[in-house]
């Protein structure tokens, strides 16, 4: 098996050791998640491993033949070239071989039928068998998939690098990784610019692919299906846990609860120190003892919780009341050119849901919470907020509102209420912003930390609406999980946009998917629905695009099963509510005949014919609006039944 050992590991930078005696093996099996803090070493470890980065001091032993190749988390700029040639010079593992190829070819070209050429021959066979066997001649099959899977539509391969934005730059970068299948991949948060389509593709990739890898990913949900091992990077130390991402944080829980013991009895330990040394610093009769706790204060290694698993809270201030139907959206139409965006698009949003608003980048995410909170309005249709609400914000680039004169600290002061102020470093400290962070200047913030700090200063100001365009970018999962749990208690209504998986899962009452073809499609609560019927509808592409190359294509029928499936859900769901709404018009009914009757019982109206007569009259409208509405009731349930079988529901 090919294998990677490294051992003793040594680099720093001034006076501190980002590693510190490393140690680790990678195997060609490997499936490994690498983790920690902020400003851990993560990336440093990654180049270091691949060549891009120098260690002061360490022992490398490989299998000769193993081959790694490296995504870096940013930076990476194609000027020249198209998508598709770029792509494929990951096959430039094979240029040495094909000179060879080459040559032989040019060789046996001139040899005379005398001269033995046998030798010649043998090494050709073996050179073709070597390229067919690693799939040269199969090449462009593989990179049109591999990028197919990572959103480039077939007209983008052709088109220049250069005319493809910085996240789309990566996806060429991470697509050239692939298809160099090297015996290791080391990638460096390769989900960070992907949206959910194609994390799904990559998870299902990485699952099935033939080497190994080390990745670092804030994605949890992504990590936990892909890895089974997760080494962790912390004061410059490399420890292996195995299992996946969600094993691996309940495996460090335990650890983490003895060493925070452990801190506070050291807090008090230090206290109780530090006031001797303070009360008797300067008595001659206790200097003995003086010097002696000074040494053992020198003496003590500090405890210390790793930054990313310390246990952050955040919570919302309460959202004031509003209506309840929260969000009005009519015959919405928006186009760009001849580009149609939305298209006669209707819904409603109530008070309390969470709208989770996900699909393929460019299918118009950003675009439609841009209409919803007003600030485009280039569109056709009614967008109508409803009674007593107020809305905040979060877009992309909303870090460009920060005022760069002003520092962390001073500018969430200054839109805090009087009430939250005391508690401010508490929660700059949740968004990542630790010690005398708080101080910097925004000016010298870095876009993940300016994007941090612009949120947190939305979600402190009291609104009952939260429009949220893809607010986890910027988190480590150990902060992911605090906006996670403090969403959870959020009593207002929330839409956002997200591509992360656990996220959703978590948070979502209802998911609103957008392509770039198909017309917008919801799925009501169920998130594991959704996630079934994205990979189906994965497998469909794939099955079609295997029978379009044998020329065996068919109509997608699976295509339409996978349409029609969650348009019967989705009827579904509006049966039920409709249901729900006609049983509360009956017992409203039912309130009022019992009332006629009551009336019709007094003597004072069965005495006057004029009187009886409009009481049996309503009765009878009352009681022939009732049968009707109940036969509507009884038509929907039947609709709701056959439908429930047609889906496989059991009751």
């Amino acid at each position: 098996m090919a294998t990677l050992q490294v051992q003793s590991m040594h680099l720093a930078f001034a006076d501190r050791d980002i590693l510190e005696d490393v140690s680790f093996t990678l195997t060609e099996k490997s499936r490994s998640a690498l983790t920690g803090g902020n400003g851990s070493g993560k990336s440093t470890l990654l180049k270091v491993l691949s060549g891009q980065m120098a260690a002061d001091s360490m022992q490398v032993s490989m299998t000769r033949s193993l081959r790694i190749s490296y995504l870096p988390q940013s930076d990476i700029l194609f000027e020249e070239g198209t998508v598709y040639s770029e792509v494929e010079r990951g096959y430039q593992r094979f240029d040495e071989i094909l000179a060879e190829k080459k040559e032989l070819e040019h060789q046996l070209s001139l040899s005379s039928e005398e001269e033995n050429t046998y030798p010649l021959l043998v090494r050709l066979s073996a050179i073709q068998d070597q390229l067919l066997e690693e799939g040269y001649f199969s090449r462009k099959e593989k990179i049109e998939r591999i990028l197919a899977g990572l959103g480039f539509a077939q007209t983008d391969l052709h088109r220049q690098c250069l005319e493809f934005s910085g996240g789309w730059q990566m996806r060429i970068a991470l697509a050239k990784v692939l298809v160099e299948h090297p015996t290791i991949m080391l990638l460096d948060e390769p989900t960070n610019y992907l949206d959910i389509e194609a994390r799904y593709w990559l998870k299902n990739y990485l699952k099935v692919y033939a080497g190994g890898f080390m990745i670092v990913s804030h994605d949890q949900a992504f990590l936990d299906e892909s890895v089974n091992e997760v080494f962790e990077l912390f004061a410059g130390k490399l420890t292996r846990y195995s299992g996946n991402y969600t094993q691996y944080q309940a495996q460090r829980e335990l650890e983490i609860a003895q060493l925070e013991a452990a801190f506070r009895l050291q807090q008090e330990k230090l206290e109780k120190t530090g006031q001797f040394i303070e009360k008797f610093r300067y008595k001659a009769t206790k200097s003995k003892q003086v010097q002696s706790r000074i040494k053992q204060l020198e003496k003590i290694e500090m405890v210390e919780v790793p930054s990313h698993l310390k246990q952050l809270s955040f919570s919302f201030p309460p959202a004031p009341h509003s209506g309840n139907d929260v969000l009005i959206v009519d015959g919405l139409k928006k186009h760009y050119g001849e580009q149609k965006i939305f298209d006669d698009f209707t819904f409603l949003v109530t008070r309390g849901e969470r709208l989770a608003v996900t699909g393929k980048n460019g299918s118009g995410k950003s675009t439609l919470l841009r209409m919803l909170c007003g600030e485009d309005s280039s569109y056709d249709g009614i967008i109508r907020l409803g009674s007593g609400v107020t809305i905040g914000y979060f877009a992309q680039d909303t870090e460009k509102t920060l005022n760069p004169e002003l520092t962390v600290l001073e500018e969430v002061s200054s839109i805090a209420a009087t009430s939250d102020q005391p508690k401010l470093r508490n929660y700059l400290g949740s968004f990542l912003f630790s010690g005398d962070d708080v101080f910097k200047s925004v000016s010298v913030l870095s876009g993940g930390e300016r994007s941090r700090l612009a949120l947190l200063k939305i979600l402190l100001h009291p609104v009952n609406l939260l429009i949220l365009d893809e607010p986890t970018n910027h988190l480590d999962i150990n902060a992911k999980q605090m906006l996670l749990e403090a969403l959870k208690q959020y009593d207002g209504t929330m839409i956002f946009v997200s591509h992360d998986a656990h996220f959703i899962e978590h948070i979502a009452t209802r998911i609103l998917y957008l392509t770039d073809t198909d017309a917008p499609e919801f799925f009501d609560g169920d998130y594991s629905y959704f996630s079934y019927k994205l990979e189906q509808k994965e497998k469909v592409e794939a099955e079609q695009e295997t029978k379009a190359q044998q020329g065996t294509e068919e109509p997608p029928a699976a295509a339409l099963s996978y349409k029609e499936a969650n348009k019967q859900k989705n009827r579904l769901a509006t049966l039920r509510r409709q249901s729900e709404t006609l049983l509360g018009e009956h017992q409203r009914l039912e309130k009022q005949i019992l009332e006629v009757d009551h009336a019709m019982a007094l003597e004072e109206n069965y005495s006057d014919a004029a009187k009886i007569k409009a009481l049996f009259d309503a009765k009878a409208k009352l009681e022939a609006t009732l049968e009707k509405s109940e036969e509507t009731w009884l038509s929907l349930n039947e609709e709701a039944e056959n439908l429930e079988a047609s889906l496989g529901y059991t009751s």
